[in-house]
């Protein structure tokens, strides 16, 4: 067991197994320790926890508001019993298929304190037992082995420092092979366990012997490492740049062994490199290879749906506009008429522009038009919420990506493709600038060549959180029509939300003062403590006694960073305190997690249904069961308790984070803290969250970096090259 002199020992026999998941092995038992009166409740990640098992373990005591004092197990091993009543209720407690209570009972009876040793190395003596024949005798061998196999793999991942957690996800995987897979390649680690990074599996390596100049090593530092800038929005690196971010994170000196590792994912293809014009020179760079994949076929779809036929008849342009306007009693501006003259006319198109620039309208007048002709309408938006809103704004059905795509979880693959596309006339797809490459490319794959293509969104937002740039790229390729809206309608115009959304892209100082009433204020705070103590006064109770707000549904802080004083992590801690401090909860590492908390869902769960970004909250806890339930969009969800590294307190979350949504009132701390993500589009994203009000608090000198930092990190995509490039 690894040492760790923060953990405490404990040592006991297991008398009974309260709940086990057997799925991630999160185990409820009651152990009988040496030297304690009553049982000790045990908790943590056990797999096939045993009746009569002993277990050696470390961990750390915690008190549960309900069931009391409870050991939580980080590392364990476990060792077969060596008194003869121990040995019945371990052979006894269903652990070997074959042996039940009253045959265990029968076996100890015949061979005593050497009952173990009989199975282990002289089964065939165990048919001396009445009721015991050769063919039972052969499934008890199996089902020992198998226990045995189970209790190698686990000690051995421990002695590397896996937690029992983690051990118990790697035997998951990889069953009896584990300790093969691990010795031979700790690096897989990182891409097949969801949880352990390649830091962990570098940790491992290590003790397992790997030099640090080791060939695997290199290869699994490049592949991390181009991960890693793939998460900063990079589709493509320059090569010699990912060797430099390659060679500070693994400490290799020079680049020849790290240059022999590139060859080698060359070869195997997993990587794809090219020659990229950057600046007017032409720079190698490297690809992960399905980030290549999808962006060549992307373009490549993408100019084929443009060229295609499309199934929808034509239509008088000028008579369906006027025919939409009467039915509407609107009266669509110039560029909105154009924006639905390219819709009825082309075959792909985009619609970009800010709040208040007449999207909605432009849209519900296609919408009309096309509905008149066709019942094969389909509309979808990257996130849940921002379906929803779509499907407000239009009152028709608007589904996310992926609920469109139908992901099928046993084959890991989305149903929708190109040989079963999506029944469609035309899909309008709202929020482009969210989406990100690889998800653009399944779509494109699910769209009928003779389906019209309507792109929506706004390209002064936040680009998306996965890598590429698709809106941008698009639009600057040239390659499909596009219509920009720049105009400020009468009505947006009395909003101080919406012409302070567009004073900060133009860089301008912003007004809090309108002609329709206050939706929009700034409030001025030096300190970072002090704009803590402000928005939880503002949530808690200013704007719900002035607003009429619910401090849970109404109203959403928003900050540019995780980390600081006004940072999600703080404010969270601070807000649950605040609006949640008492009531059933359950731990998760440093988190807590309780009943009525907002709580919001951080990476795509296919087999629950629920994606990153998805805001539920907590309505039960079922400590016996180990399960949380969360009321995500009307519908509970269950979470066992292991799972819940999938979830974070939502009462605060990233601008980033809230990319699509729109809430009845937007809290927005700005502090120098947060220099570095200070900018333009971060600003205007979060503003543009708001419905009703806006309020940001913070000093001037942040707000004023903000508005000025125009400079938006530069993401590495080829998408547009390649859209620009003729076949």
């Amino acid at each position: 067991m690894p040492e760790n002199t923060s953990l405490q020992r404990l040592s006991g026999q297991i008398e009974r197994v309260t709940y086990t998941n057997s799925e991630n092995g999160y185990t409820i038992a009651k152990v009988k320790v040496y030297g304690r009166r009553d049982l000790v409740t045990v908790v943590g990640n056990i797999v096939d926890p045993t009746p009569g098992a002993i277990l050696k373990m470390s961990g750390e005591w915690s008190t549960h508001p309900r069931y009391g004092e409870q050991f939580k197990v980080v590392f364990y091993e476990t060792a077969v019993p060596a008194t003869v009543h121990g040995i019945e209720k371990y052979l006894g407690s269903g652990l070997i298929k074959g042996i039940g209570p009253v045959m265990a009972k029968r076996i100890v009876k015949l061979f005593g304190e050497e009952t173990l040793e009989v199975i282990e190395h002289e089964a065939g003596r165990l048919v001396e037992v009445p009721g015991i024949g050769k063919q039972r005798v052969e499934m008890i061998q199996r089902a020992w082995e198998e226990q045995k196999d189970i209790r190698d793999v686990m000690l051995f991942l421990q002695s590397q420092g896996v937690s029992s957690g983690y051990a118990s996800k790697i035997y998951k995987a990889y069953g009896k092979d584990s300790i093969k897979i691990v010795k031979e390649n700790p690096y897989r680690l990182a891409y097949d366990i969801y949880g352990i990074g390649f830091l962990t599996a570098d940790k491992i390596a290590e003790k397992l012997g790997f030099e640090q100049d080791s060939p695997l090593r290199a290869e699994a530092g490049l592949l991390y490492a181009l991960h890693e800038l793939s998460d900063e929005g990079h589709v493509y690196y320059p090569t010699d740049k990912l060797l430099d971010v390659a060679s500070d994170l693994l400490k290799i000196e020079g680049d020849a062994v790290l240059r022999s590792a590139l060859d080698r994912l060359r070869d195997e293809k997993r990587i794809v490199s090219e020659l990229i014009r950057i600046d007017g020179v032409d720079v190698p760079v490297t690809y992960l290879a399905g980030y290549h994949l999808a962006e060549v076929q992307a373009a490549s779809r993408l100019r084929a749906l443009s060229r295609a036929t499309a199934a929808l008849r034509s239509v008088k342009v000028d008579a369906a506009i006027r025919w939409a306007e009467e039915r509407s009693g609107l009266k669509l501006a110039e560029r909105q008429r154009e924006a639905v003259a390219a819709a009825l006319t082309g075959k792909v198109m985009v619609i970009t522009g800010g709040p208040g620039t007449g999207k909605t309208t432009i849209l519900k007048a296609i919408l009309s038009i096309y509905g008149a002709i066709t019942p094969r309408i389909l509309l979808a938006a990257p996130t849940g919420r921002a379906a929803k809103r779509m499907s407000e704004a239009t009152c028709r059905e608007a589904k996310t990506i992926h609920r469109l795509l139908v992901f099928d979880v046993r084959r890991g693959a989305f149903k929708k493709n190109e040989d079963d596309p999506l029944d469609c006339d035309l899909l309008v797809l709202d929020e482009v600038s969210m989406v990100d490459l690889l998800l653009f490319h399944h779509l494109l794959k699910a769209v009928p060549k003779h389906s019209k293509l309507i792109l929506v969104g706004d390209t002064d937002q936040l680009p998306s959180v996965g890598a590429g740039r698709v809106l941008q790229d698009i639009i600057e390729s040239g390659a499909v029509p596009v219509v920009r809206l720049n105009e400020i309608f009468r009505q947006a115009r009395q909003s101080a939300i919406i012409t302070n959304a567009h004073r900060i892209i133009q860089g301008q100082t912003l007004h809090f003062e309108n002609d329709a009433g206050e939706d929009m204020f700034f409030i001025e705070k030096d300190t970072p403590e002090d704009m803590l103590e402000t928005v939880i006064g503002l949530v808690k109770s200013r704007l719900p006694r002035k607003f009429g707000l619910d401090p849970f549904t109404d109203i959403q802080v928003l900050a540019p960073m995780n980390r600081g004083n006004v940072g999600t992590a703080k404010l969270n801690e601070a807000l649950q305190t605040a609006l949640n401090p008492n009531g059933l909860q359950v731990s998760r590492g440093s988190r807590v997690f309780r009943v009525g908390d907002k709580v919001m869902q951080i990476r795509n769960d296919y087999d629950r249904e629920v994606f990153n970004g998805d805001i539920g909250v907590i309505t039960g806890i079922d400590a016996e069961n180990q399960e949380v339930t969360v009321e995500i969009d009307g519908v509970g969800v269950s979470y066992d308790f292991a799972d819940l590294d999938e979830l974070v307190l939502a009462y605060a979350v990233s601008i980033h984070k809230a990319q699509g949504a729109e809430y009845p009132a937007v809290i927005i701390p700005l502090s120098t803290q947060h220099y570095v993500m200070l900018q333009r589009n971060l600003l205007y994203t979060g503003v543009t969250r708001g419905k009703r009000l806006v309020v940001l608090v913070g000093t001037k000198k942040a707000l004023n970096i903000a508005i000025k930092n125009n400079k938006i990190m530069q993401r590495y995509s080829g998408l547009a090259r390649r859209l620009w490039r003729s076949d």
